[in-house]
């Protein structure tokens, strides 16, 4: 064959055959667009996480700050070292010293002196709780006009060298707290200090203020003497050229320079780098070089790193879980890929044994097919790995580049390398059925392989689990693909068994359809195996995504729950106001609202307090049969009247600890003596806690004059319902809320349920999981489509014949569901099955805490989050396979019908 007809032939057949090119080309495309958008997902929800892990802490956790204490200052002249102008050269050549990825909001930043002991004002006008002077502390800083409003006088001046009388403004809020004005003049140890203005914060919330609260509001704190006493605490601002006059007091004056660390730009890739970074600011290198410009004393303090490293241990955490999605729907896509080469290399069998028998070599006829697949699967991976690119943000493009050219070098490959395969050497056509062929002895090696892999990786999941850490184990996360490539292996193997088996009894009935239909199953070529291992590992994948969506889902009601009780608690230090359960009641969606009286009982064993939960039992007992927290019957705390004990139902530690003889309990209504009668691990006011419930008609009958008492009042209400209007509950709250006294406290089990899932982090794993799992079963029903559509020439064409013959429509339907049947059922069910035992083998091995609780890697007070069958995961793909196969076969059998025979049988004459 010449030079020119080989590089003709696949343009030619390009040419001819439009619809496989454009649909290798768009299936190429999506799963290139798929694999390069895998990697760009993750590092773009690791990127969020750790911005979030950073903005989210409050502002003294995400500065660095430098100090130099008084000892330090090494000067000749100590009180040059703290004058403004040095403490700004020296600001500005820290700065330099900060390397990428360390980046500082400069707009935030905050240097000067500062009194690192408070010192005592003496004036006697000025308030004191408890007898202690007010303690002050001095801060002499910079930009002090850039983030204060002037409210009142003017801003602090510098005063002369050595004079003993210096200028300070204080915050609206400290003014007001302590009772300061302009002109107040507060005589502290060594310096008097004159009030010259009033500031507001333009930004009390930000961390030139927050860090240091003092600088912003007075506080109260309580003297480390016996007895404790409480004192106000409070901060003055000085002019930053008044820095060298601390030093003249007993305040113990430090330089300080403070940089919040901005993460706007910080990439998850970076964060281990500025971990590094400030690692070596605090002890290694980096605090050399800041001490050559600050002082030999100069330390730097920071608790970012802390930060970063518990995003490292979330994400450490997270990772195998994701990678357990990333095999599964790798696994998948790949094997549609290669049963596309495969189905296409069968449908041009005759063709390639045409040309082998007429001297085409196989290197050739090799390169032929490739360069045929290789000008359509190429260019679809570049623009699928493009649009990845660009419609995906992501930091890195290697990972997404590889991932892409992957994709395309098997899209050209799968079909020349089967041929390759099957037209190994030039024989004669042999039909190779399904129900007749028998394994080869390699397939048979290859299949113990994968079986001991698979066994293997079962074994270490469950022994390591994904929260052990160390990184992602490629063994360990291809576990459940594992199990449905063996399981798929197995039904392939016993497949023949069940058709040769129903073929028989079929072939002696007078219907034609049933054995037809039989017959023709049993026919299909040995490739038909491959849609049904794509089928079952995508069926086993998605069904395992399901169960660990369902697992996250269910830990965080779970939890949630446990930290509300009900779906709503309103609760309060004090006995709530009588109206506010009448109020709530009618909020809409509130079926019961339960008033429970909660006391702390101290114990005589010296272990941990008792709840004391006194309620009615008739309410109690419906709001825990809602809840599903310790339910119970409200006659097992029926009143028994008399002396007797009261009833009590009691939690399992209670019970451990003070047996079932009766006790006595001394709460403010009088004494109790009980003997509990039940145990539950939970209770709605108390989940999980060691509590003790009683009857509240046998409390009062009792102590009536104690329990009527207003003052002894329920102090929590629990709400049960579904869709609760929460501002409509949240606007009963605050009408109901007393002007003066404790403020009411409301408690949604939904506000609770959406905080669980507020990390970037999680969210983002979540929906990158929530993905993998869609196009996994996408994938599995294409797999299903190109197997129908494959076969569709021939049984168009059978269609055909029979009908010449007679065969009526109703019949030709039936044959073409009863053909398509057996693969899919087969694949449903076992899809289903293998979905199921994938499930109950490696749920010991995965902890979803990490995904489901965040700043829970170990499941926190729930234990480990477990994988939890979900019936629509397992039954929804399943069901769907055996839709689209009959789908597919009516739709068929309905295009037949419409096109007259003679049509249909000279397309079959056609090459």
């Amino acid at each position: 064959m010449s030079a020119l007809t080989w590089t003709g032939l696949p343009a030619i057949r390009l040419r001819t055959a439009r619809g496989a090119a454009l649909a290798l080309g768009t299936l190429v495309l999506v799963t290139a667009f798929l694999a390069a958008a895998f990697p760009r997902g993750v590092d773009a929800y690791e990127t969020r996480g750790v911005r979030h892990a950073l903005g989210a802490a409050p502002p003294e956790q995400r500065t660095v700050e430098i100090s130099v204490a008084r000892g330090d200052v090494t000067a000749a002249d100590p009180a040059a070292a703290y004058r403004a102008a040095e403490l700004t050269r020296q600001d500005r050549a820290i700065r330099r010293q900060f390397e990428e990825p360390l980046r500082v909001s400069g707009g935030q930043a905050l240097y000067g002196v500062r009194t690192a002991k408070a010192l005592n004002a003496r004036d006697s006008w000025l308030p004191r709780p408890e007898g202690p002077d007010p303690a002050m502390s001095l801060y002499a800083v910079a930009d002090l006009a850039r983030h204060a409003t002037l409210t009142r006088g003017r801003l602090p001046r510098g005063a002369a060298s050595g004079a003993r009388t210096v200028e300070a403004a204080a915050t609206v809020s400290t003014a007001r707290t302590l009772g300061l004005r302009v002109g107040s003049q507060l005589h502290l140890p060594g310096l008097t200090v004159r009030i010259c203005g009033l500031l507001t914060p333009r930004d009390p919330d930000g961390p030139y203020w927050a860090v240091d609260p003092l600088m912003a509001a007075a506080r109260q704190d309580v003297s480390a003497g016996t007895p404790p006493q409480k004192y106000w605490r409070a901060g003055l601002l000085l002019s930053p050229q008044d820095g060298p006059a601390l030093t003249a007091t007993e305040g113990e004056p430090e330089k300080f320079w403070r940089y919040p660390v901005d993460a706007s730009a910080l990439t998850a890739q970076e964060a281990p780098r500025l971990r590094d970074r400030l690692v070596s600011l605090e002890h290694g290198a980096a605090l050399a070089k800041v001490r050559g410009v600050a002082g030999g004393g100069a330390l730097a303090d920071s608790a970012v790193d802390g930060l970063l490293d518990g995003f490292a241990r979330m994400r450490a955490a997270v990772a195998p879980v994701i990678a357990v999605a990333a095999f599964g729907i790798g696994t998948v896509a790949g094997i549609v890929l290669l049963m596309t080469g495969a189905l296409a290399a069968a449908r041009r069998s005759p063709e390639l044994e045409l040309l082998r028998a007429r001297g085409a070599s196989l290197a050739g006829l090799t390169v032929q097919l490739a360069a045929e697949a290789g000008a359509v699967a190429l260019p679809a991976a570049a623009a699928g790995g493009g649009l990845a690119l660009l419609v995906v943000p992501g930091e890195r493009v290697l990972p997404s580049l590889l991932a892409a050219a992957g994709t395309g070098l098997l899209g050209t490959l799968a079909l020349p390398l089967r041929a390759a395969a099957a037209h190994h050497r030039p024989r004669p056509a042999a039909r190779a059925d399904l129900a007749t062929a028998r394994p080869s002895r390699r397939r048979t090696v290859a299949e113990l392989t994968v079986l001991v892999l698979a066994a293997g990786a079962v074994v270490a999941l469950r022994r390591r689990s994904t929260a052990a850490g160390g990184g992602v184990d490629a063994l360990v996360s291809a576990a459940p693909v594992l199990i449905g490539v063996i399981a798929a292996l197995v039904l392939l193997r016993l497949y023949p068994l069940p058709l040769r088996l129903a073929a028989r009894p079929a072939a002696r009935t007078s219907g034609l359809t049933g054995f037809l239909a039989l017959a023709r199953a049993g026919r299909a070529p040995a490739t038909a195996g491959l849609p049904l291992l794509a089928l079952l590992v995508a069926l086993t994948t998605a069904s395992f995504g399901g169960s660990v969506l369902a697992g996250i889902a269910t830990a965080r009601d779970r939890a949630a729950l446990t930290a509300v009780g009900a779906e709503a608690r309103v609760f309060a230090d004090k006995p709530l106001p009588a109206a506010l359960q009448r109020a709530v009641a009618a909020v809409p969606g509130v079926a019961d609202a339960v008033p429970v009286r909660l006391s702390v009982q101290a114990a005589d064993d010296g272990g941990p307090p008792l709840y004391l939960v006194i309620a009615d039992p008739p309410a109690y007992s419906r709001l825990a049969r809602a809840t599903g927290l310790g339910a119970f019957s409200a006659a097992q705390l029926a009143d028994p009247g008399g002396d007797r004990p009261l009833p009590a139902i009691v939690s399992p530690h209670v019970l451990a600890r003070f047996g079932r003889a009766p006790m006595a309990l001394q709460p403010e209504f009088g004494q109790l003596v009980i003997r509990p009668t039940a145990v539950r691990t939970d209770t709605p006011a108390q989940p999980g806690g060691d509590f003790v419930l009683l009857n509240a008609r046998s409390v009062a009958r009792l102590h009536p004059d104690t329990y009527a008492d207003p003052a002894n009042g329920p102090t929590l209400l629990l709400l049960s319902g579904h869709s609760l209007d929460a501002g409509a509950l949240r606007a009963a709250v605050r009408a109901h809320t007393p002007a003066a006294g404790p403020p009411l406290r409301l408690a949604l089990r939904s506000a609770e349920r959406a905080a669980l899932a507020d990390s970037p982090l999680q969210q983002g794993a979540e929906r990158l999981y929530t993905a993998a799992v869609v196009a996994g079963a996408g994938f599995a029903l294409l797999a299903l489509l190109l197997s129908l559509l494959q076969a569709a020439p021939q049984r168009t064409q059978l269609l055909a014949r029979l009908r010449t013959m007679g065969l009526p429509p109703a019949q030709g339907r039936r044959l073409m569901v009863l053909e398509a049947l057996p693969q899919a059922l087969l694949a449903a069910a076992g899809g289903a099955l293998v979905g199921a035992a994938a499930i109950r083998l490696l749920s010991a091995g995965m902890d979803l805490a990490p995904l489901a609780l965040p700043g829970a890697p170990g499941g926190g007070a729930l234990g480990a989050v477990r994988l939890r069958t979900d019936a629509a995961s397992l039954l929804l793909p399943s069901a769907g396979v055996v839709v689209l196969a009959l789908v597919v076969a009516l739709a068929q059998a309905w295009l037949s019908e419409r096109r007259r025979e003679s049509a249909e049988l000279r397309m079959g004459e056609r090459p």
